[in-house]
Formats: structure tokens, C-alpha cells, sequence
């Protein structure tokens, strides 16, 4: 019987590249053949790939991020457009079954057949299950792939401890997915150490002894004998080598992989005595029209690399080969950097000071977790290292493994008061460094780039681990003068700090006093007058100020939206969004915003905080339309100010089948507790009652997601022009721990932030990144969250609504007319035309001469 053949054939002379598997390795692959422009839209050739996976390639190295909220399209590798875009056939759900070599044909397991002239296998490895009674009792997994996680996760709602095999890297991953599901969880670990291929036993130790203190109960030394299970068949127990039993109701296999060349034995490619497809130093296998990348491939050195790294050089490799460059694959760093349930474990070069006459330099401390070793050759050569706990100089150490060290290795490891810490710096690095091992980048590669983003996009740099990313900030070019502007040489955040110690509530006597000597004594500009203003604004409860940003002094600082309580549109008339917290309303005031909305003809759109938002009103109408909202109930939404927009909510379990929390009652406290809050950009935020996230708090400055012990916060998130998801800051979190460490993330972003920096930004910049933003908030390592805490306190008891206080104060209403000469006239150019039973602002319209004065710049006109 005839196999039949994929429906799209190669254009004539056009060679076919069949690529067998699409993990990580594999996309690396397909993203340097379209970087050499060998794709289908190009003309160059035509790509084939057959993956046994239900999804395109996702970040296994990220993988248990999904147990913290990660979706996996938030996992995915693969942008949007990327196949489509260069023109390449993805068959999900459908491997390769058989290679017939003579014929250079692929048959797929659907039944698709195609013939190459390239094939790249790309198969990856699977895990290693010791052959031990009870292996395949329910509640047995592996931990490997997205779909393993949903079954362990499905599983779990019904279990109360677990137990997982293998202490390597990714065995404490799975230990550490286990305890955030809810389970007492052990790690059997045959070695007499966690994680033995990557530490030493001081790091081992150092390492079983922190997340001992984490309540993980750790079998070191010890082999499982049996899987025992009850009547029904599942998993009840364990029996180890040394003679005990573990009562545990599920099993998680992490034992290491193997690699997956069966593909490759029954075709007839050569492969290892221990498994392996045999590649040379260009990864072509013994049918020199085949090549083999990643985990599945036995590279010429010896080696079966488990590691991403070497994977992607492998595939930058054959990529060039088939480009006709001069390429070769002889070796990869094994270098590695990683964060284990929260712990810091580093290791590179020689870790274990293999060398003939190495000496180690060793530093230990047991109480607080904390071992480093760096192995010096005779001649004062850096040859390795381990970092368990502080891997903080990882970045710069290893990209000056091989070299001699600048300095005593004991002071890079000491701390301080006992000789060290010295910290080299990255630009003390040759510029062949390699900075980013993932992708192979170099400090020379870096340093022709000005931005973190720009690196990223350009080199792939940072993009993988995200180990290298604090060392790229230290590499790019600082600007000499730091100053908000013109006016002041200090930042926004040094400027927060000299308001909040000398209590000033007066620009221009911080102008006089701090501004630069040119400046003062005059009027300011537009960048720090309403940064300046946002600054005392947000500390006025705690300086003793007015909270009301339009008394006095404060009038003149704010910008056009602030000046008038409202967002100007392109028409001159402003929209009016009222505060609908956690997006909850009865029909009442529903009926309310539907009457106003009539009344004074105002578009109206829902929007996606969910709010609704009035167009249309004249400036003389504000006050009016604010009258009846207060009376009803509404109070300033601010969606003008750079402060706390909205806190978006799903319906939680209250009604949903599947929410864990009652997300609606603590999106309402939160927006409530918050609203008001002035700070350097808008903020937003959401809560969603379970992980399946409907309320898209990943996308939120801080965003909130049920777990069925409590929250989790994560926080930098944005979703506007440069997306980016929001990072796990703290899990499991009570009502009352959860408010407490948004009270101090929140102060200490207004507290450090520069003018118009979004928290997204801000983590990225911000020295030491996450982590050390969750030392300062969640650790108080700089000892000032109690005093971040009052701040907050002092804001929730003076918040007062602007809206409310401007219409309860003739003197206030006065400055909201279009006309200071005019007071009673509307605005002639403020026109509108129907549009879908509505209004929009009728831009053709050509305003005849305006004889009054506007007040919206204080110009004559």
C-alpha cells in the first residue's frame, strides 16, 4: 500500500529539510535557519517538522513555573507568526514512525510521508524510570513535559503527601511543585548528596540543609526498592534500600533521562554503547545526509549533553553546515545557574576540581545556607566554582573561568568584615567573554547594543535563563548625568527621598533649595513640575499637606488630565470614568450612569478594567455630571492620574465552578485600600479566584491568583506596548500577609521608581531585579518596611475623593469653565456626529475665531 505524501510539495530544485521533534533545541534550529534565510517564504527551502507533542516548543528549563500561574501559551517558544511567517509546515500531535534512509523518506504516524534531502533529529530524551515493583501503580508520574504537569496536578486535589525520586535539578523542581500543590513532600536521592553532578558535598550539604528548613524531608544515600499500592492499585507507599517505608499516595520519576535515538537504531544510524545518536563535530550522524542536535545526540567529545546550552550551539551548528558556513560543535559550558525552591545554586567550569595540584578556596556557613568555592589551578587560574544560597557574582565569575583572577580568591567568597566581598565588575571582562551561555553571546556582542531590550531582541541575550540579565544592565552604558531634567540634577527617587526627610510641600522652595543654580528662582518646566507634584501628592498624608492635588501651589504643578479631574480627548471635551470596584454594581447605579450618560449625550464604552467610561462632556459640565454620580454613590475612578486605575476581577467561588477564593471581595479591598495613591506611572492590577487567571493578572503592575492555601502575588506585569508577564514575588499568602506585602511593594516602587516608569520597567532596571526587590519587601533586608507600611497606613486614612471635594467648594468649581471672560459659553469647537446610536467627536469641523480665553493652558486665544 502507497504512503501518502504531505499535500504541499517543494517548489522543483528546492531542498526539503525535515526536522524530527519541536522542543526547545528544535525551534532554536528552525529560528537560525531562518536567520540564514533558509525558509519556504525566502524560496531557500522548504522546512518539515514532525512533532509528537500536542503544542509547538515551550521553556522546559521554565517548566514548573506553571504551578506559580504560568499559562502554557506563557511557556510557548514560538511567537504567533513564526510559522506562518516563514512559510514552515508544523504537524503537532504527529511524530516520526519510521527513517528509510536509501529512499531519504519520513513516514509520520498519521501517515504523512516526505522526502528529504536534510533530516535533523531533534527527538530529545525521555525519563529514566528504575525498574523497581510498582512503578506503573496509579499515582506513578514523570515529570517532563506540560502534559505530565496536568496529570500530576489533577491528581494531587486527591493526595496528601508525595514523594519524589531523584534529588537533581529537576527532581527538587518537581519537590518543590509538590509542596506549592499542598503535599508533605520527601526527595529520594540514591546519592549521598542533592543534586551530586552539580555540587560538591559542601554545597550538598549547604543546599539539604536549607530546604530542610523549608519543610521538604529529604532520603539521601537511599535507592527505591518498591512502589507499593492498595487493593485498588494505587500508589500507598515506598520501601527504600536501607530497610524503611514511606506512606505516600503519589510518586514523581526524576531519576535523570535517557537519550531518545530509538528512531536512529532501527534506521541504522550508529549509536553509543550507552545510547546516543554518534555525531561529528558539524552533529552529522553516520549518514552524513543526517544530522543530530540536542539531548538525543552523542556529540564527538564523548558527551550526551542534558543541558539547553549545548543544545542551541548544536543547532546554530547545523544551521550553518546546511548554509555552507564553517561550523563545528567540539564542547559546551556546563556551566549553570538556577533558583531550587527559592534557593540560589550556581556551578561552573571544573566545580569538583578534577585538575591535577587544583586547590580549593572554600567558604561555609551553615546557619544561614551559604557555601562558595572557587577552584584555583596552581598558576592562580580561575578553574570552577560552586555557589549554593549568594550566587550573585556567578555572572562575572564564570565568564572569567580560565583566566588568572585579579584579585585574592578569598576575598571574592568572604564576607564582609572577614576580607571580602570584592566584586569584579563585568567591564574588567575581555570582550570574547561569554556573557549569555545560553545563546552564546559575548560582552563584545553586548556592549554594541544601549538597552536591555535592544539586547535581547538583537542577541537573544537574557532571554533564557535570565541568569546573565543583572550583568548585561552593569554593560550597558550609563548616562553620565542622572538628573530628572533641566531643572534638578537629582533623580525622581532622590527627590522622593529629600521631599519625604525634609518634609517640603512646596515646589518652588524645592526648586530654590535643591534645583540646579540656573533654575532656581524660576518657574520649572513640564517634566518635574508634575513629577514633583505626584511626589508630594503621594506623601501628603505623612508631610501633613492637603491630599486635594488642585490647592494651591499644587494647582499649577499638575498636567491637563489632573489639572481637571478628567482625561482631555482630541475633541477638547474629557471623558468621566467613575470608580466600580473590583468592576461589582448594582442595577441602581447601573441605571444611574445610563441616565447621566443620556442626559448630558455622553458616548459610553465598557472597559477593560472593567469600568465604564463617558465621553463627550464639556468642562463646564464636569462638576454637574460629577453631582449626580457622588449623589449615587460613584467616586473618582482617576482614570486621569498616574495612580491606581482599577482591580480587575473574575467572580471567584462565589458562582464559578472552579474558583478556590472570593477573588470579587478582595479585588473591592484592595481597589478601596489603594485608590487615590499617587505614584510615578498608572498602576493596575487584578485577582483571579483560581489558576486559570480570567481576570489576566499576569498582565497587572500587581496582580493576585487563588491557590487553595491562600494567594499568590506576583507583580511587574504590563500589557501595553512592550507585554510582559508579572514574576511570582511571594505564594500561598494569607488575607492579611497578602495586604501587608502589597502595602510595601507598592511604597517602595514610589519610593525607588523614576518619572513615567511602570513597575515592568522599574524590575528590570532596578539593581539586583526581583530578587532584590523581594529581599526588601518580603525580607526587610534593608529595614525599612515598617516605615513603608506607615507610609501606606498614613494614605489610606487621608484619601478623600476628588471629585466630592471639588463640588462641596464654590471656590474650587470656579476654575471649570471653558471661558475665564466667558463663563456661561460653551465650547463652539466641541461637536459631535451620530455613529452606532451614539455620538463621536466631529473632527472636519473648522472653529471660527475664538474671541474668549481658554483656561485649559491659561493662553489667550
Amino acid at each position: 500500500m502507497p504512503v501518502p505524501t504531505s499535500p504541499n510539495a517543494p517548489a522543483a530544485g528546492v531542498p526539503t529539510i525535515v526536522v524530527v521533534g519541536h522542543g526547545m533545541v528544535g525551534q532554536r534550529f528552525l529560528e537560525a535557519l531562518a536567520d540564514r534565510g533558509l525558509t519556504a517564504t525566502a524560496g531557500t527551502a522548504r522546512v518539515v517538522v514532525l512533532c509528537e507533542e500536542p503544542r509547538p516548543a515551550y521553556d522546559r528549563v521554565q517548566l514548573t513555573s506553571y504551578f506559580s500561574g504560568k499559562t502554557p501559551d506563557d511557556l510557548s517558544l514560538v511567537e504567533p507568526d513564526f510559522m506562518a511567517r516563514h512559510g514552515i509546515e508544523l504537524h503537532l500531535g504527529d511524530p516520526a514512525e519510521t527513517v528509510d534512509r536509501e529512499a531519504r523518506r519520513v513516514v509520520s504516524r498519521s501517515g504523512l510521508g516526505f522526502t528529504y534531502d536534510t533530516l535533523v533529529l531533534a527527538t530529545g530524551s525521555y525519563p529514566f524510570v528504575p525498574p523497581v515493583p510498582g512503578k506503573d501503580a496509579e499515582g506513578c508520574f514523570v515529570y517532563r513535559t506540560i502534559e505530565d504537569l496536568l496529570a500530576i496536578e489533577e491528581y494531587a486535589k486527591t493526595a496528601t503527601t508525595g514523594a519524589v525520586v531523584g534529588g537533581g535539578l529537576l527532581g527538587l523542581e518537581a519537590a518543590g511543585a509538590l509542596k506549592g500543590l499542598g503535599l508533605d513532600t520527601h526527595v529520594v536521592e540514591f546519592a549521598p548528596r542533592l543534586m551530586p553532578v552539580q555540587v560538591d558535598a559542601g554545597g550538598g550539604a549547604a543546599l539539604l540543609r536549607t530546604i530542610e528548613n523549608m519543610g521538604l524531608t529529604v532520603h539521601t544515600g537511599v535507592g527505591t526498592q518498591e512502589v507499593t499500592a492498595d487493593e485498588k492499585g494505587a500508589v500507598s507507599g515506598m520501601n527504600l534500600s536501607d530497610g524503611s517505608s514511606l506512606a505516600t499516595d503519589l510518586v514523581v520519576f526524576s531519576a535523570g533521562v535517557r537519550p531518545r535515538d530509538q528512531l536512529a537504531r532501527e534506521c541504522g544510524l550508529a549509536v553509543g554503547l550507552r545510547g546516543g545518536v554518534i555525531v561529528d563535530d558539524e552533529c552529522r550522524t553516520s549518514d552524513s545526509d543526517v544530522f543530530a542536535i540536542g539531548e538525543c545526540a552523542l556529540a564527538s567529545d564523548g558527551r550526551v549533553y542534558g543541558l539547553v546550552a549545548p543544545g542551541y550551539e548544536m543547532a546554530q551548528t547545523v544551521a550553518g553546515v546546511i548554509a555552507g558556513e564553517r561550523s563545528s560543535f567540539t564542547g559546551a559550558d556546563l556551566s549553570t545557574k538556577l533558583k531550587l525552591l527559592g534557593v540560589d545554586v550556581a556551578s561552573f567550569g571544573d566545580a569538583h576540581g578534577a585538575a591535577d595540584g587544583c586547590l580549593d578556596v572554600v567558604y561555609s556557613d551553615s546557619r544561614s545556607g551559604v557555601y562558595k568555592k572557587l577552584v584555583i589551578g596552581q598558576d592562580g587560574t580561575l578553574l570552577g566554582g560552586v555557589l549554593v544560597g549568594d550566587a550573585d557574582q556567578y555572572g562575572t565569575l564564570r565568564p572569567m573561568t580560565g583566566t588568572v583572577l585579579p584579585v585574592a580568591p578569598e576575598q571574592l567568597v568572604l564576607p564582609a568584615g572577614a576580607g571580602g566581598p570584592v566584586t569584579l565588575g563585568p567591564s574588567s571582562l575581555p570582550d570574547d567573554a561569554v556573557i549569555c551561555s545560553c545563546h552564546n553571546v559575548t560582552k563584545g556582542a553586548i556592549c554594541e547594543h544601549t538597552t536591555l531590550p535592544e539586547v535581547k531582541k538583537c542577541t537573544k541575550a537574557g532571554t533564557g535563563c535570565g541568569s546573565c540579565v543583572k550583568v548585561i544592565g552593569q554593560l550597558l552604558p550609563q548616562s553620565a548625568d542622572k538628573g530628572l531634567c533641566g531643572c534638578f540634577s537629582y533623580t525622581r527617587s532622590e527627590l522622593y527621598e529629600i521631599v519625604r526627610t525634609l518634609g517640603t510641600t512646596s515646589y518652588a522652595a524645592l526648586l530654590d533649595s535643591h534645583g540646579r543654580p540656573a533654575a532656581r528662582g524660576g518657574d520649572g518646566c513640564e517634566v518635574c513640575k508634575p513629577t514633583v507634584g505626584s511626589i508630594i501628592a503621594s506623601l501628603a498624608p505623612t508631610l501633613g499637606a492637603s491630599g486635594y492635588v488642585l490647592d494651591g501651589e499644587q494647582a499649577a504643578l499638575q498636567d491637563t488630565n489632573d489639572h481637571f479631574l478628567a482625561n482631555l480627548q482630541r475633541n477638547g471635551s474629557y471623558s468621566i470614568v467613575p470608580r466600580i470596584p473590583g468592576g461589582e454594581i448594582t442595577p441602581e447605579k447601573l441605571i444611574v450612569i445610563g441616565e447621566v450618560a443620556r442626559d448630558f449625550g455622553l458616548y459610553t464604552k465598557i472597559t477593560g478594567g472593567q469600568r465604564i467610561d463617558m465621553f463627550g462632556a464639556r468642562v463646564d459640565q464636569l462638576p454637574l455630571i460629577w453631582t449626580r454620580l457622588v449623589d449615587a454613590g460613584f467616586e473618582s475612578g482617576h482614570a486621569y492620574g498616574k495612580s491606581l486605575r482599577t482591580v480587575k476581577s473574575c467572580v471567584g467561588q462565589t458562582w464559578c465552578r472552579y474558583g478556590v477564593q472570593d477573588s470579587v471581595r478582595m479585588a473591592i479591598d484592595l481597589e478601596l485600600r489603594y485608590r487615590g495613591l499617587r505614584s510615578p506611572h498608572k498602576l493596575k492590577s487584578a485577582v483571579s479566584g483560581c489558576a486559570r487567571e480570567c481576570a489576566e493578572a499576569r498582565g497587572k503592575d500587581f496582580g493576585i491568583i487563588a491557590t487553595a492555601n491562600g494567594w499568590n502575588l506576583y507583580v511587574g506585569g504590563n500589557g501595553g506596548a512592550e507585554p510582559r508577564h508579572a514574576d511570582l514575588l511571594a505564594q500561598d499568602l494569607s488575607d492579611a500577609e497578602l495586604v501587608r506585602l502589597i502595602d510595601r511593594f507598592l511604597m517602595f516602587y514610589i519610593r525607588t521608581a523614576e518619572r513615567l516608569e511602570r513597575t515592568s520597567t522599574w524590575l528590570d532596571r532596578i539593581e539586583g531585579g526581583l530578587d532584590h526587590v523581594r529581599d526588601v519587601v518580603v525580607h526587610d533586608s534593608l529595614g525599612i518596611c515598617a516605615e513603608l507600611e506607615r507610609l501606606m497606613t498614613d494614605h489610606v486614612a487621608g484619601y478623600r475623593d476628588e471629585w466630592a471635594e471639588t463640588i462641596n467648594d464654590p471656590e474650587r468649581l470656579r476654575r471649570f469653565v471653558t471661558f475665564v471672560n466667558a463663563p456661561d459659553a460653551p465650547d463652539p469647537s466641541v461637536k459631535f456626529v451620530p455613529e452606532r446610536d451614539q455620538v463621536k467627536p466631529d473632527l472636519d469641523i473648522l472653529a471660527g475665531p475664538v474671541l474668549a480665553v481658554r483656561t485649559l493652558e491659561g493662553t489667550a486665544s
